[in-house]
């Protein structure tokens, strides 16, 4: 089946959706994060397709072609994405799928396999561990996590980004794999101020310096079969934190360190990473 789009109203907005594979076959959802698009899954497709799986890959609210919402608060994980991809696989009539995520998409997914188990087979966490895992990494945790202090500055962190034609995004992000073009989607009006939204909305200063209460938003426990993928050149994010989240994780969990690779899994090793979900969804398909 060759690749389509669908442009579906969800939750209020409306979003993009890539689609690619046979109907009938099962489905994986892949969930990017910032400051991406749907297309960071372009590389990792063919492979996913080959072994016999429907690929979906949505462009999160306020990134890539999927509307934005008005109001920081809208970007809350919990009303916004969250139910974003559970309003998409209803209207495409997907009634469960195995659910992975990158960078942000990665607490999304965490969200969904905890809130909506029986819409969902298996969890690929990619770079991103369990929330309390993150809160519980030490020091070394929030040291290279510092950035999202500058991205909860709004106005100056938008300035500071475009000055002298991107320049700090470009050396901020310089191992990503299509910088170029994931410029030009931010340039467009307010759609660099609706990706930082994400963090304003769901990574306060509160939140960085101590845990939420247990069974808050992303505190849940996972409760279907769960791979961690890390990568050895990442440096925004600790193993620790991504080891530690089988700790919240009642079900069978799996870790995989991905080499040679830096944050951008999904670009540096995409066929690297195509093999390990398609283990673990083999591994649990019923």
């Amino acid at each position: 089946m060759a690749a389509q789009a669908h442009r579906i109203t969800a939750n209020g907005l409306r979003h993009y959706v890539r689609d690619s594979g046979e109907k009938n076959a099962p489905v994986a959802i892949l969930l990017h994060g910032f400051p991406d698009s749907s297309a960071i899954w372009d590389k990792a497709a063919p492979f996913l397709r080959e072994a016999g799986f429907r690929v979906m890959a949505p462009d999160m609210r306020g990134f890539g072609e999927t509307d934005m919402a008005l109001r920081v608060a809208d970007y809350e994980i919990r009303n916004g994405a969250v139910k974003d991809v559970i309003g998409v696989m209803d209207a495409l009539d997907i009634k469960i799928a195995h659910i992975a995520g990158h960078d942000f998409g990665a607490p999304v997914a965490w969200a969904l396999a905890a809130q909506h188990p029986d819409r969902f087979r298996t969890l690929t966490a990619i770079s991103v561990g369990h929330s309390r895992a993150y809160l519980k990494a030490g020091w070394e945790q929030k040291r290279r996590g510092a950035y999202i202090l500058f991205h909860l500055l709004t106005g100056i962190c938008e300035r500071a980004y475009r000055a002298r034609d991107w320049a700090l995004l470009r050396r901020h992000w310089a191992a990503h794999g299509d910088i170029e073009e994931t410029i030009r989607l931010l340039a467009r009006p307010g759609r660099l101020t609706a990706g930082l939204n994400w963090y304003r909305a769901n990574v306060p200063l509160a939140r960085l310096l101590r845990a939420p209460p247990p069974g808050s938003l992303g505190e849940e426990t996972v409760r279907i079969p769960t791979l961690g993928l890390w990568s050895d050149g990442e440096i925004y994010l600790t193993e620790a934190q991504m080891t530690g989240s089988s700790d919240y994780v009642d079900a069978p969990w799996a870790y995989k360190q991905i080499k040679g690779a830096s944050h951008w899994i999904p670009y540096d090793a995409p066929e690297a990473l195509a093999h390990a979900m398609i283990s673990h969804w083999r591994e649990n398909a019923a």
